[in-house]
């Protein structure tokens, strides 16, 4: 049963400047079920009010730190407190933000990495197991209609048993800081080790590409072999990384992921080989997915048509003709966690299972995977199975 009122949204991180933060703000208020009402913006107590009045939010309500908001927060009435938090700050704070408003009963939505290290992941999977309370993770690219279409033909048997799977996300944003350094300077949190964790492009898009084949296929990883590279000068942390994968049940699977691909903007994709058939979904074309057959045409199926499955339909907003993207794709996600928040607020969340969102368990297997890669590199790409 729907709730007769919008969905209280509160935010840490995601100030005035923040790509992330504007992104989540929109995708939430997509569909008219969310409203943002509260935050703590920024580390800096000005910057977050200052943010706070660009987002036309109460002062009282913009908050000097995330510990004073969860504090305040959960000491308002139940009609007035936020019903959750989305956390959009930077991978070291993840952990702490989550657990300090999980312990203070309020449901969470967190950016990906789930957290710092593996063994915070794991914690914080206990945290929230305790907490009975609502935990998402924003894998965004599980959220176009069309990767629940691939989803659904998979689970439907349509691919037959699989065989492989090459997932590539290669970008060429960084490759520019080779042509201008700064005495080897960070240019960029992410390769901060102290900030970002052990690992930069496997951590920040590798483990999307991770996610994307988990959720299509359901497949697990066994073990993994890594070479990961900085090409970068100066620079602590991978900017490219190539992976060989054994999945459990014995399908295989190469992974790509780069920082440094001259030309490239955001070119996540996926191809998935089965007996029977495979499927291909290229994120820079998002309403299309590829099928192809032995001895058999191709076929190319598109977003908002009547031929789509109910997984597919039920996450497409526009007819066919009319391209959905990546705010949509946020905001598919928005909704599956809008569901479960409706129950637990009423009093009848059992569990993340039956929703369609990414989950803390999803979370600590994409820590897993960033840190078996690792340990693996620095191994000479030796064969390191999951710690999960």
């Amino acid at each position: 049963m729907a709730l007769n009122r919008k969905i209280r949204m509160g935010m840490v991180g995601g100030g005035r400047g923040a790509f992330i933060g504007s992104v989540h703000r929109m995708a939430a208020a997509l569909d008219g079920k969310i409203e943002l009402v509260a935050g703590a913006f920024s580390a800096s107590p000005e910057k977050s009010q200052a943010s706070g009045e660009d987002y036309m939010l109460d002062p009282a309500r913009v908050y000097s730190s995330y510990q004073e908001m969860a504090e305040k927060e959960a000491a308002l009435e139940s009609d007035a407190r936020i019903d959750f938090v989305s956390i959009v700050a930077r991978n070291d704070l993840h952990f702490d933000v989550a657990k300090t408003f999980l312990e203070a009963g309020i449901n969470v939505i967190c950016e990906k990495p789930l957290a710092f290290s593996l063994e915070q992941g794991k914690e914080l999977a206990r945290i929230v197991e305790a907490s009975g309370k609502v935990f998402a993770l924003t894998h965004n690219y599980t959220g176009y209609p069309m990767v629940k279409e691939a989803k659904s033909m998979v689970a439907d048997g349509k691919l037959g048993r699989i065989l492989k799977i090459v997932a590539e996300y290669p970008q060429g944003y960084a490759v520019t800081a080779m042509h201008d350094q700064e005495d080897g300077a960070i240019s960029n949190w992410r390769m901060d080790p102290g900030v970002s964790g052990v690992s930069n492009c496997i951590g920040d898009i590798g483990s999307h590409a991770e996610n994307l084949a988990k959720y299509i296929t359901g497949l697990e990883i066994d073990e993994l072999a890594a070479e990961l590279t900085t090409f970068i000068p100066g620079r602590p942390l991978d900017d490219d990384g190539n992976i060989l994968i054994r999945y459990k049940g014995g399908a295989k699977g190469v992974l790509f992921a780069s920082q440094i691909s001259t030309g490239d903007e955001n070119n996540l994709n996926i191809r998935i080989y089965g007996t029977d058939a495979s499927l291909e979904w290229h994120q820079e074309h998002p309403n299309e997915l590829i099928i192809k057959f032995a001895e058999a045409p191709r076929q190319i199926h598109r977003r908002g048509n009547v031929y789509n499955g109910e997984a597919c339909k039920k996450f497409t907003r526009l007819p066919f003709g009319h391209p959905e993207a990546f705010i949509e794709a946020f905001a598919n996600v928005y909704i599956g966690v809008t569901e479960a928040i409706e129950d637990e607020i009423q009093g009848n969340y059992q569990g993340a299972d039956g929703y369609d969102f990414p989950t803390v368990n999803d979370g600590v297997e994409g820590m897993a995977f960033i840190e078996a890669a690792v340990k693996s590199s620095k191994n000479n790409a030796g064969w390191t199975k999951l710690d999960v």
